[in-house]
């Protein structure tokens, strides 16, 4: 199978660095507009690289495209990708642009369209699913998700970063990276209050802090803070009611659940943890690898555990919750 890798920032070069461990049987190429980031990837993974698709155009039948850009550059490159007959994994878009054309060409040609929601994949979001069905009572939860948006990625100009952007911005991002997990696990979000303010000096023309309370339609409710403030990058998470406590702390190392007979706070072993260095440690790649896994999984028939569709009612909501 042959696949090109549209955009050799970080992303793209997780997902080819990704692709080669798992020792798939594919041929890569990387596309980008930057031709030191070409240079780059080049020497260190060993691909051919090219600065436009068009150039793509003189190798041999292309089957699959990761698209690994900025969001904002999403909705073109997919109806490109499509249009040329190309199967599309894509990076999480922020903006719903094009959605209901490129899914409608996906159709029409009879390709796979797949989003990116990596914390579906990850085995801490799986064992609450489990526990909560299990449980089978409503629940309440408090989720803070944060980090210093500089801090993100320190070798990138925040204004040319598209979490810097107003339309893409990193709260934005923190939102659509957590609400498609959340309404899998805690239902369909029926209601929302916010509070959003301020708290940084950097020049952002968005709020860097938000507390939402969301009732969801099954009952459960739950306390979200999601910020581009904290100095600590934070993901701390707790889900309670009067017969279960489970707590994390955003790393597969860090799920606990309470034996309410016993009283003890125990560690549940949940999955695999793969760290890159240079990554926080809530960064884990074998989330992204079973993502990939999935990708291929869906070429030969099986049902993704996100979609298009799903994304449109997720951007929904954060519309309402920024507006």
């Amino acid at each position: 199978m042959n696949i090109i890798v549209i955009g050799l920032g970080s992303m793209g070069k997780r997902r080819i660095r990704l692709m080669k461990k798992m020792k798939l049987p594919v041929d890569i190429v990387g596309i980008d507009s930057n031709q030191d980031r070409c240079n780059d990837v080049k020497k260190q993974f060993g691909i051919k690289c090219f600065t436009s698709l068009e150039q793509t155009e003189k190798l041999a039948t292309i089957d699959c495209a990761f698209i690994c850009t900025s969001p904002l550059a999403h909705a073109n490159l997919i109806q490109s990708c499509l249009s040329h007959g190309y199967h599309v994994f894509t990076e999480i878009n922020l903006v719903p642009e094009k959605y209901d054309e490129n899914i409608a060409l996906a159709q029409e040609k009879g390709l796979k369209l797949f989003l990116s929601s990596t914390a579906l994949y990850k085995s801490e979001m799986q064992y609450v699913e489990k526990r909560l069905k299990q449980n089978n009572k409503r629940c309440a939860y408090s989720y803070h998700v944060g980090q210093y948006l500089p801090d993100w990625h320190p070798w990138d100009n925040l204004k040319e970063f598209f979490v810097g952007d107003k339309r893409t911005n990193g709260c934005r991002e923190i939102l659509a990276i957590e609400l498609p997990w959340i309404q899998k696990i805690f239902g369909k979000i029926e209601k929302v209050n916010v509070i959003k303010k301020n708290y940084t000096d950097i020049g952002l023309e968005y709020p860097d802090t938000y507390l939402i309370q969301m009732e969801h339609e099954n009952g459960n409710v739950g306390s979200l803070i999601v910020d581009v403030v904290s100095r600590q990058a934070v993901r701390h998470l707790e889900i309670f009611n009067e017969d279960i406590y489970i707590e994390w702390n955003g790393t597969p190392d860090s799920l606990y659940e309470k034996d309410v007979i016993s009283g003890e706070l125990k560690q549940v072993q949940s999955g695999e943890y793969i760290h890159e260095t240079g990554y926080g440690d809530f960064v884990n790649e074998y989330a992204y690898m079973e993502e990939i896994a999935e990708f291929f999984e869906v070429l030969h028939g099986k049902t993704p555990l996100y979609s298009f569709e799903k994304d449109k009612e997720t951007l929904r909501i954060i519309d309402i919750i920024e507006n």
